[in-house]
């Protein structure tokens, strides 16, 4: 776990302030080593892999797309463009990520961006009752309900894969 010496980083807090101000619960945890990944993550958390939510930014049309995703997923692009009726969906750069997220990949979180951003929801994570998501950098993450996720997120819930 995280030293109670060391100062927790901005985008953390900035995930703690957007759980609480939706009326979500902080259920942020900062761990020792880092979890950058969907298996690295669940091995952390002693979870099944498809219950981390990964928070995967794409660009769509100059402008931010966030897709959360299970963490057993690969999201089919083109599917998603296809229900959503837009042109073609790509990954982002991580200065782009960065820019509209103020978080690095590796530790996006579903919240805590500067600016509202449009947000697809995997309905696959809805078997799961707990998810876990990034909370804003590569050492922590939150647990959270399906619900509640789409509820703070404003998400649309979409088959991604």
């Amino acid at each position: 776990m995280h030293k109670a010496t060391e100062p927790v980083p901005d985008p953390v807090l900035n995930v703690r302030s957007a759980l609480v101000a939706a009326g979500a619960q902080d259920t942020v945890r900062i761990f020792a080593a880092t979890v950058p990944t969907a298996a690295a993550a669940a091995s952390e958390l002693g979870c099944n892999v498809a219950a981390i939510t990964n928070s995967l930014i794409f660009e769509l049309d100059g402008e931010p797309l966030l897709i959360l995703a299970s963490g057993a997923a690969k999201v089919d692009t083109a599917l998603v463009a296809n229900q959503l009726g837009t042109g073609k969906i790509r990954r982002a750069k991580p200065e782009f990520v960065l820019e509209h997220t103020g978080q690095e990949v590796g530790g996006v979180a579903p919240v805590g961006h500067p600016r509202r951003i449009r947000t697809v929801l995997d309905t696959s994570l809805q078997e799961h009752p707990v998810l876990w998501a990034g909370a804003g950098d590569h050492n922590s993450m939150f647990s959270i309900s399906y619900e509640e996720l789409a509820r703070i997120t404003g998400a649309e819930p979409l088959q991604v894969r």
